[in-house]
């Protein structure tokens, strides 16, 4: 049964992050000809898993001591993610990376104002809520959502191909007078609207990722940002502090920032002597912007 206080959301691609600490000191003991074996044997599941339409892999280089690597990874399951996480701890690599922290999520695009629509259409119509005929309207005008072109590309969208990455958990507040959930619905809806223009206001500048969490993991959210300049990041969420959904409601985790690079650079990487870089025939594949 539908609830009209819960807004709708169209759900696309299953995500795993995972944050590892790189053991620099096991890793540069190794012999020459082992580090290529390893790094071969790395680099062709990676590259595997970033070509294939029904996965993605993104590596980044995080900053500070929160950990050294970031693997996002897209599938259309569960099951598939958990397929990605086990290929991937089957790697001879995988030896020389700590795991320090994961996050679990589905992406996905609120449907705030768009339920409100439904909601006041099928008032419109005469139909009574919840009731089979209204229900079906419902679900019906959702799926025309979901089939939307512009939508459609958006739910399974490849990792944005940008260098900047920043990924942070989010709640919403449930604390007394400030629960979000004991919200009415019109208030709530008028908060997101002017949250979004926000973030519309830095389109082409920074490419937004919002996916859900609840029932999945600690948080309720999970926001990954993507952009040619870190110093985006700084501005975007600065701006939303003042927003009234952040400003009162907003609950934050921990960030993690640091720069993509490509399948191509894990070398690079593990050798330690240079920022392994996002070339350019990665960045030309289609993402969301």
């Amino acid at each position: 049964m539908r609830n009209p206080n819960v807004p709708e959301s169209l759900d696309g691609w299953a995500i795993l992050h995972r944050m590892f600490r790189l053991n620099r000191r096991g890793w540069d003991a190794l012999g020459a000809e082992q580090q290529r074996a390893i790094e071969r044997e790395a680099v062709d599941l990676f590259a595997g898993l970033a070509r294939d339409p029904d996965t993605d892999l993104g590596l980044a280089q995080l900053l500070g001591h929160k950990g050294d690597l970031m693997l996002t990874h897209y599938a259309r399951s569960f099951d598939a993610l958990g397929e990605m996480q086990a290929r991937v701890d089957k790697l001879a690599l995988r030896d020389y990376l700590e795991p320090l922290e994961s996050y679990v999520s589905i992406l996905e695009l609120g449907l705030y104002e768009f339920t409100a629509k439904i909601h006041a259409e099928l008032r419109d119509r005469g139909l009574k809520p919840h009731s089979e005929a209204w229900n079906a309207a419902f679900d019906a005008m959702l799926d025309e959502q979901a089939h939307e072109p512009r939508n459609a590309a958006r739910l399974f969208a490849r990792i944005p191909q940008r260098r900047y990455a920043c990924f942070y958990p989010m709640n919403k507040k449930r604390d007394g007078a400030d629960n979000w959930y004991a919200t009415p619905y019109d208030e709530r809806a008028k908060m997101m609207l002017e949250h979004g223009k926000i973030g519309r206001s830095f389109h082409g500048h920074v490419t937004q990722v919002i996916s859900g969490s609840i029932g999945f993991d600690d948080w309720e959210w999970g926001v990954d940002l993507y952009a040619d300049d870190p110093l985006v990041f700084k501005k975007l969420v600065y701006a939303m502090r003042f927003d009234e959904a952040s400003a009162r409601f907003g609950e934050f985790g921990r960030f993690w920032t640091g720069m993509q690079f490509s399948v191509a650079q894990l070398g690079v990487f593990l050798a330690g002597a240079a920022s392994p870089a996002l070339l350019a025939d990665d960045a030309a594949q289609p993402a969301l912007r």
